[in-house]
């Protein structure tokens, strides 16, 4: 990559036309969505609408046209039900792309040009000043007084100062992927310049930057489906599998044994979709779709449903300091003079009347050396502070004039600006920066240096950025050229901060009292780090691992040390996809944390990824499962707690779809095998399957939480949904409800009913029992009856719906006719559910039962 654009006059519009038709834009390319015709066709596919075509195609042949448009109408709904649920495409790199494209001003043809982003070529010259983005990586070969916030890419809250250099490109080239450090030449796509100017050289475009490296880690990055989902996937297939065998054997025995094939594979269907669970899936995506709109209440927004479940499982969650613990922003903590000690309880409003006379001088220079309307965070920190602390004193000064600033180099780390008062008889100066630069400036004995140097390393030993404050006075008429030249004295110590966000020590309590166990990964220093790591009450908050460490481990080394170590410093983003991978690896379920472009592959690596939603970047919440828009810390916590509650909700409406499908599985089975008259046609099973189902399991998703579920550690990364006892608590449910069916199908039989009447009778104690099962299985620790007190608006709305439905179906002549129901006195449909209701309710005590 030759390094031969004349700085003077920069490219031609020619060679930059070339270089873009060769090179292409300076932009990342956006992932494909899904097609609608794709998404179509995996519904298709799904087994129970395979079975509803079959059974509407037989009804067709047989001339029952009712039937069958019933089925078909039913086979529309559940297609439609899935489309609206699958037509969601990711979008991740469209934001990485719109980041990477600012405008920009270059020189082309010798002449400064405001062109898009995405036209600038390698090889442009661009110009660069305070608030601008930087659109590509480049080497700064002219500046003044640079600083540039990288915390996007490297993590550090604090801006890094920028040197010119004539380093060449292949010099960058071997640079680039090591963002942060003070006074390098290299400046990195998509980072902010927070002070000075300067220009620079185009080096890397598009996917040849740092960024564009993150933008081709996050795109071959795949997303991996929520346990939850594939185990109900993987149990749907299964028992589709299981049931042919079943189905074929009824189909030819019904064949058999009454002479007709079409309705022996009609009886042979019916069975099969009484056994297949098809609304396993549609709950499941009930009860995610219900808990992130109820989780969005509460501030925390959910672009992947299968996050919400697999927070309850997470056992560890890796957090970014920067954006995440704190609020990155540089915040004045303490002033130190002469030893004694101010700490800042609330920079922003502190009042006079509670700031010493002590420290009035060094806040007063600190903000004179500062700018008065800065976009650098450190300074912006310091003049609201004064601005508040020294409301109406003498020492705001109003009405002096800048005359004169002294910026800040390489060979000395300090910067001083000089001021004249208003009655233009004095100059007054002052200067801040490196400790160690202005104890230089006013040429200190050593006793005094030592001291000075004590207190430095006080302050930095609590992770606080430390700069000196100092002052001078000069008469005019002439300045000095340079700083030295003043006859400065050392006035006090400034710590500022990325202050930790209020709520984290208890969110952080909250989580480790769960068993989730907490990993800081963060790009800035292991003096800050471990600070910010105390102060929220990490544990283990003493050993840290540093990324050089990190890439001189091997694989096994790291999972051993990974198992002691809460702290990881200095970490760049493909280390962090490194410790997510490890982390996943040892069996760990990972939920991390981030708000930056350095953070979007990880985060979508991880099994939840949680953004920042106000501070975080547009990358990142495009690349997390879960964005939290108030960037509230604590918003984990309710979002861990609703994905147990969302959880042990499912598993109770899995014990009650198992024990609804026996009964229908049974009465499916068993006339036909045992010569009697159908009992449950396609009709009903249909009407099972898409509406008192579905609908009465709805009713688990809005169970409040058990009352412990946060005082318990994560459940197991190897717990299943579909586990044996949970599943034999279903069984047992099941094949108590079947027997109890077909004790009343015989007693109607013995009492002279007809095949319609009984077929009503049993359809009537199906949903009755369907109803008791919901009850039964409410809260698993607790007797029925505090169950059927347990506050649930919507059980009640499902219970009445039901029994609406029950009452038509049963006494509407259309729909009795429509049902192939017999008419039944209000008595005998009154005496059927009593009888259903009680037996439940006396079983429901057993142990064994719930």
């Amino acid at each position: 990559m030759p390094n031969v654009t004349d700085i003077k006059t920069g490219l031609s519009a020619e060679a930059a036309r070339q270089r873009q038709q060769s090179e292409g834009w300076n932009e990342l390319p956006s992932s494909r969505p899904r097609s609608v015709l794709g998404i179509a066709w995996a519904v298709v596919r799904e087994p129970m609408l395979i079975l509803l075509i079959a059974c509407s195609s037989i009804y067709l042949l047989l001339g029952s046209r009712e039937d069958a448009f019933i089925l078909l109408g039913s086979v529309f709904v559940v297609m439609g039900l899935n489309l609206v649920q699958e037509h969601k495409s990711e979008r991740t790199l469209e934001a990485l792309r719109d980041l990477s494209s600012p405008r920009a001003l270059v020189l082309r043809d010798g002449q400064r040009q405001r062109v898009a982003g995405r036209e600038v070529v390698r090889g442009d010259i661009i110009f660069l000043a305070e608030g601008d983005r930087v659109p590509a990586d480049a080497i700064l070969f002219d500046s003044q007084s640079m600083s540039v916030d990288e915390s996007l890419l490297s993590g550090e809250s604090v801006p890094v100062r920028k040197h010119a250099s004539s380093v060449t490109a292949a010099e960058m080239a071997d640079a680039v992927g090591n963002p942060g450090g003070d006074d390098l030449p290299f400046l990195f796509s998509g980072t902010l310049v927070v002070q000075g100017k300067g220009q620079a050289q185009v080096v890397a475009i598009a996917e040849q930057t740092v960024l564009g490296r993150i933008g081709r880690a996050l795109f071959a990055t795949k997303e991996e489906p929520g346990r939850v989902q594939q185990e109900t996937a993987h149990a749907v297939k299964v028992v589709a599998w299981a049931s042919i065998s079943v189905v074929v054997f009824l189909a030819v025995w019904y064949a058999v044994t009454r002479g007709s094939w079409l309705n022996g594979l009609l009886a042979g269907l019916t069975l099969a979709m009484a056994l297949l669970p098809a609304e396993l899936p549609l709950i499941l995506t009930i009860f995610l779709g219900m808990g992130a709109w109820r989780i969005a209440k509460k501030r925390v927004l959910t672009r992947r449903l299968s996050a919400i479940e697999m927070l309850g499982a997470a056992t560890v969650l890796c957090v970014d300091k920067t954006g995440t613990l704190t609020q990155n922003r540089m915040a004045l903590a303490q002033i130190m003079v002469d030893g004694a000690v101010h700490v800042f309880q609330d920079a922003a409003s502190e009042k006079p009347e509670n700031f010493s006379e002590t420290f009035h001088e060094t806040l007063e220079f600190a903000m004179l050396a500062s700018h008065r309307d800065p976009f650098d965070p450190m300074e912006k920190s310091i003049q609201q502070t004064g601005g508040s602390a020294l409301a109406n004193t003498e020492h705001i000064h109003h009405g002096w004039t800048l005359v004169e600033e002294y910026p800040l180099s390489a060979e000395l780390l300090a910067m001083s600006r000089v001021w004249q008062s208003p009655n233009r008889a004095q100059f007054v100066i002052a200067a801040k920066g490196a400790p160690e630069a202005v104890i230089d400036l006013c040429h200190l004995n050593a006793e005094r240096v030592a001291d000075i140097s004590a207190q430095v390393d006080q302050l930095a030993q609590q992770g606080l950025r430390v700069l000196a404050v100092a002052r001078a006075s000069f008469q005019p008429p002439d300045l000095p050229a340079i700083q030295h030249d003043f006859e400065f004295r050392f006035l006090g110590l400034i710590g500022l901060a990325d202050p930790l966000r209020p709520s984290v020590h208890d969110a952080v309590g909250q989580c480790q009292a769960a068993g989730i166990r907490i990993i800081m990964i963060t790009g800035d220093y292991p003096a800050t780090a471990l600070s910010i790591a105390r102060q929220s009450g990490l544990q283990a908050a003493d050993a840290v691992i540093t990324g050089g460490e990190l890439d001189a481990m091997d694989d096994i080394e790291l999972q051993q040390r990974l198992l002691h170590v809460n702290i990881f410093c200095r970490v760049m983003p493909q280390q962090k996809l490194r410790l997510v991978a490890a982390l996943k690896y040892a069996g760990e379920i990972v939920a991390m944390t981030g708000d930056g472009v350095n953070d979007a592959a990880a985060l979508k690596a991880a099994h939840i990824g949680i953004a920042m939603g106000g501070r975080g970047t547009d990358v990142a919440r495009e690349s997390a499962a879960l964005v939290l828009l108030d960037d509230d810390f604590s918003s984990i916590v309710a979002a861990v707690r609703l994905g147990r509650r969302i959880f042990d909700n499912i598993r109770k409406a899995v014990v009650f779809v198992v024990a609804a499908h026996i009964p229908i599985a049974g009465m499916s089975l068993l006339p036909v095998m045992l010569g009697w008259p159908l009992i449950l046609l396609p009709i009903h099973i249909v009407f099972f399957e898409l509406m008192i189902d579905p609908t009465c399991s709805v009713a688990f998703e809005a169970e409040a939480e058990e009352s412990n579920v946060m005082q318990r550690p994560p459940r197991s990364s190897t717990a299943r949904i579909f586990e044996r006892r949970i599943l034999m608590n279903g069984v047992r449910q099941g094949m108590v409800l079947l027997a109890l069916l077909l004790a009343l199908h015989q007693l109607a039989q013995y009492a002279g009913f007809d095949t319609e009447q009984s077929r009503a009778i049993v359809f009537t104690a199906m949903i009755v029992g369907d109803i008791g099962l919901i009850f039964i299985n409410r809260s698993w620790t607790q007797p029925l009856r505090s169950a059927l007190v347990l506050p649930n608006p919507a059980l009640w709305g499902i219970v009445t719906g039901a029994l609406v439905i029950l009452f038509l179906s049963l006494f509407v002549p259309a729909l009795r006719t429509l049902f192939h129901f017999g008419a039944l006195s209000s008595g005998q449909v009154v005496l059927t559910a009593l009888a259903v209701a009680a037996t439940l309710g006396v079983l429901s005590s057993l142990r064994l039962f719930r």
